[in-house]
């Protein structure tokens, strides 16, 4: 069984920032909350447009927010979203986070309140890496 208490603020912190979701077309709402190794917490939610291309996913706009306040460790992410699954990063998210955060846990709640956490690399198995483009130079 998971240790809910421990991730308890962070999926809090998720919760609020989802409820702020702009997501007028999909109303598909996701709250994140990432945090650094400086216990700090740094919380955001999708943002769309009517040219999805141009909307923001609230796991991108977490990370670089914090990275943008100063933050260059990070712990874990937890992501809220209204659906009745677990709430998963999308595959752009994953490879940010994985190239900015490295192999972070990652806390995924359902609709009844259940949670989930797996490691970033479960997610994204042979990430693609600044090493992946190295090894490529002659």
């Amino acid at each position: 069984m998971t240790n809910r208490k421990k991730y308890s603020k962070l999926i809090e912190v998720s919760t609020d920032a989802r409820n702020n979701a702009q997501a007028p077309y999909s109303n598909f709402r996701v709250g994140a909350a990432i945090e650094g190794k400086s216990g700090k917490i740094y919380s955001a939610f999708n943002i769309e447009v009517s040219s999805y291309g141009l909307s923001m996913c609230a796991e991108r706009i977490a990370i670089w927010k914090a990275i943008s306040l100063g933050e260059k460790e990070f712990r874990r992410i937890a992501l809220v979203s209204d659906a009745d699954d677990f709430c998963t990063p999308c595959g752009a998210c994953r490879q940010v986070l994985y190239e900015l955060a490295g192999n972070i846990e990652v806390i995924m709640t359902n609709g009844n309140g259940e949670i989930k956490i797996k490691q970033l690399s479960q997610l994204l198995p042979e990430a693609f890496t600044a090493e992946t483009l190295n090894n490529g130079r002659s």
